[in-house]
């Protein structure tokens, strides 16, 4: 499958570190074609990536007709025109995590996408973790009993004192991309892959900062976007949650991840935000004290060669896609599980500027 990669440069950016290499990693995936928004970069990229074909204009790329897969990895205010050009052009879509600015977006995108019987998918990377989905079927195969509680904190170094003048969009809030959309989000949707949506949720969502450094110029940048975001709430299942995003650097555990059973306990650690992390899993049972589990190798979609962390789950993504064109499915995570997950976020956001418990 020939894909066209919205986003990609030389220098930096998540295109860089993940997609590329993950689908030059990947059999029956061919990285055809590269669009930036300037001619020389789009060029260097091309010649550095070695890929046949570069364009200026992200209009002429989706509707080349040589590719079957449009991929969007720029900022979240851009992802709705390019997402629904890719759409209107007929081709199928790997769209990066937040899928639009809000739900409102997010739906039109996915409406879209099932009128024109395409097979589209959102970066909820978590997804595609081997450890996640190990926790997934263990919880459904009862290993911990019925869920009780779950705990889960994750710190983000994006959101905190200092930043650099890419990142610096970061900071604002109107533009979609937050502690609560990014980190948040995918930390957040790996909880309700594994346990199941939410019932009740009661939500702090503040700017304990008012302004960060930027490393890069020397000058200071205001921030509307929040740096700490805490929840406590009850999932459909019965299980009660605690939740905590922090923005800025930790000396502590990056991300950490309970889940309580009245049989057992499961606790994921990683050393960055769950999206890209290595993940480590321990399991207990009974009396049992914490000891590490294995991962099957069935979890593993991907060749071996395909590096670690960033590109990993993001290949096994693609071959989710991949599997659902060829088989006329959906793919999961779907734009309309993109959709459900916007809704969780503003359902918080919603909690915390009116101080009341909400119901997703």
């Amino acid at each position: 499958m020939r894909v066209g990669l919205i986003g990609a440069t030389v220098t930096r950016g998540w295109a860089m570190a993940a997609h590329i290499p993950a689908l030059k990693g990947l059999a029956g995936f061919e990285l055809a074609a590269i669009a930036t928004s300037r001619r020389e970069t789009a060029d260097a990229a091309a010649k550095a990536y070695g890929v046949p074909l570069a364009f200026d204009d992200y209009h002429e790329m989706v509707n080349h007709p040589d590719l079957d897969i449009i991929t969007v990895s720029v900022k979240v205010p851009m992802h709705f025109d390019m997402v629904t050009a890719a759409l209107n052009a007929g081709k199928h879509v790997y769209c990066e995590w937040p899928l639009g600015r809000d739900s409102v977006q997010a739906e039109r995108m996915a409406a879209l996408a099932r009128k024109k019987g395409l097979r589209c998918i959102v970066g909820l990377q978590s997804r595609g973790s081997p450890v996640v989905n190990r926790v997934k079927d263990l919880v459904a195969d009862g290993y911990v009993g019925r869920v009780l509680g779950t705990t889960m904190v994750t710190t983000a170094p994006t959101w905190g004192g200092t930043t650099d003048a890419a990142s610096a969009y970061l900071y604002n809030y109107s533009n979609g991309a937050t502690l609560l959309s990014i980190p948040g989000g995918h930390s957040l949707d790996a909880l309700c892959y594994c346990l199941g949506e939410f019932s009740q949720i009661s939500a702090t969502v503040k700017t304990q900062r008012k302004e960060a450094l930027i490393s890069t110029t020397g000058k200071r940048v205001g921030m509307t976007a929040p740096d700490q975001v805490a929840l406590s709430g009850v999932l459909k299942g019965g299980a009660v949650v605690s939740f905590h995003a922090r923005g800025g650097m930790t000396r502590g555990t990056p991300f950490l991840w309970e889940i309580h059973g009245d049989k057992g306990d499961l606790a994921v650690t990683g050393d960055a935000t769950i999206q890209y992390a290595e993940l480590k899993l321990r399991g207990g049972q009974e009396g049992e004290p914490l000891a590490d589990l294995p991962i099957p190798d069935s979890y593993r979609r991907v060749p071996k060669g395909i590096p670690a962390m960033r590109p990993y789950n993001v290949a096994q993504l693609y071959v989710e896609l991949g599997e659902a064109i060829r088989a006329g499915r959906n793919p999961s995570p779907g734009f309309y599980e993109a959709v459900v997950r916007h809704h969780m976020l503003e359902v918080i956001r919603k909690s915390s500027d009116t101080g009341e418990r909400q119901q997703p």
